[in-house]
């Protein structure tokens, strides 16, 4: 089955390109951008201003192919790319949360914390609510993160899933 999304916006940031570029939010702190709402999707805005923080969907369009086991950024094993949050997967599809700080009149919304390459386009937004899910993760594991996820505030983004 063929599924097609069009996009809603374009994301900007001050990364031109992958290589140096923060891999995840907590790398990210503080790294401003803007997110430019198609006009049409405007309406779609109203109330968003409530929310502190968004959850982006976006496609990973400057990655080329994709890989069933990858070594990932924060680890020198390769795992299953379903074990990890690569952007070399079967749909190129990214997600990551970021701060909203303003929206203007223009369909423009201000970010901060963004791990997101310049021009990617958007394909959704989803407000962070973290109490939608505080009963329903009792005995949370997190694999092999439990021994890496602290190497997500300094480390950078390399040339291994460029090609």
């Amino acid at each position: 089955m063929k599924i097609e999304f069009d996009t809603i916006g374009t994301i900007h940031s001050p990364f031109k390109e992958l290589e140096g570029m923060p891999i995840q939010p907590t790398g990210a702190k503080g790294i401003k951008g803007e997110i430019h709402i198609k006009d049409e999707y405007k309406p779609g805005l109203k109330d968003i201003t409530g929310f502190s923080h968004l959850i982006l969907i976006y496609h990973l369009h400057k990655t080329n192919g994709n890989a069933l086991e990858v070594k990932p950024f924060m680890d020198n094993k390769t795992h299953g790319v379903f074990a990890t949050r690569s952007p070399k997967r079967p749909n190129n599809i990214g997600m990551t949360v970021v701060a909203l700080d303003s929206v203007d009149d223009d369909c423009v919304l201000h970010i901060s914390n963004v791990d997101i390459l310049d021009g990617t386009p958007l394909l959704d937004i989803k407000p962070y609510v973290p109490q939608l899910h505080e009963d329903t993760i009792v005995d949370l594991r997190i694999g092999w993160f439990e021994t890496n996820h602290k190497k997500a505030k300094t480390q950078k983004a390399d040339d291994r899933f460029i090609n």
